[in-house]
């Protein structure tokens, strides 16, 4: 015996059924609850049980049992979170939008608006948060909870959820891998030559472009505040820095070799196949030598 069924032999009534077992049963119980409340026993085969093979009609209060145990049962979806009672009718409790979003930046930490609205929460409610000091914007779409703990590389997780598709690179990659001393006052970040250029805000961005080749090349994925945020590795960042030394200086990107060596965090071998696939061998190569000459 199938759903539908079992909630026409339940309730009495034997109308044709609707989409799903889940709305015929939340729809015959409400009408029969207040129906049942006001003493509405003249309506033949709902409330009196008026089906062949019925005995006697069921008493009041046994109809009003029936009616909500049949809107807790079938009542499935995914959504709802639980039945309040209020008088005779059963009302859903649904998880405002609010919670929905204090939620989602609690878990992710950082999240952009288009991924908010995704969720279910409109631009509406998050302006309404902003106003209230539930959230913070940090820059334009971005939004982080007010007392969110805040990593010492907090820039390069807001730069990641500006630009999705970028890459960490030059001088912020040293700067995170620590084979620097340098403070970057932008984050540096690798795009494709036909990406579109993030617009200037609260937060600069130093986009330089890669083929699609470079761009693929030693990537590492680290999570900075519920964040994924790519950044290339020790070895694929020192040969870029080479490879753009005029952008960044020589003493910058000799800075970043010795660190890489002295702590151990690549190998020359590493460095070298990196500054190949850069094509900066000859480049690289002088260098690499002289700082691995006496071992």
């Amino acid at each position: 015996m199938g759903p539908d069924q079992l909630v026409r032999n339940a309730v009495g009534h034997d109308e044709t059924p609707c989409r799903s077992a889940h709305t015929l049963c939340l729809r015959r119980t409400r009408r029969q609850t207040e129906h049942a409340a006001v003493g509405g026993a003249d309506h033949p085969g709902r409330l009196r049980g008026n089906v062949p093979g019925a005995r006697r009609p069921l008493a009041r209060s046994t109809r009003i049992h029936r009616a909500f145990y049949l809107l807790v049962v079938c009542d499935t979806k995914a959504r709802i979170q639980g039945v309040k009672v209020k008088g005779l009718i059963s009302l859903v409790k649904r998880r405002s939008q609010r919670e929905m979003a204090l939620d989602l930046l609690e878990t992710h930490g950082i999240m952009r608006l288009a991924e908010l609205r995704a969720a279910g929460v409109t631009a509406a409610t998050v302006g309404r948060m902003e106003r209230d000091g539930a959230v913070v914007r940090l820059a334009r779409g971005l939004y982080q909870l007010p007392d969110a703990e805040l990593d010492a590389h907090h820039s390069l997780a807001e730069a990641a959820k500006r630009v999705p598709r970028g890459v960490i690179c030059l001088v912020s990659a040293l700067a995170f891998h620590e084979i620097t001393d340098q403070l970057p006052r932008k984050v540096w970040m690798a795009i494709r030559r036909n990406d579109w250029t993030p617009k200037s805000g609260d937060l600069s961005i130093r986009v330089v472009r890669f083929s699609d080749d470079l761009l693929s090349q030693g990537v590492e994925t680290h999570v900075i505040e519920g964040v994924s945020v790519k950044v290339f590795g020790v070895a694929k960042t020192v040969a870029d820095c080479f490879r753009h030394r005029g952008r960044i200086g020589l003493a910058v990107a000799l800075e970043g070799l010795q660190e890489a060596l002295r702590q151990r965090k690549a190998t020359p071998a590493e460095i070298a196949r990196a500054a190949d696939a850069g094509g900066v061998p000859t480049v690289v190569r002088p260098y690499l030598e002289a700082l691995t000459a006496n071992g």
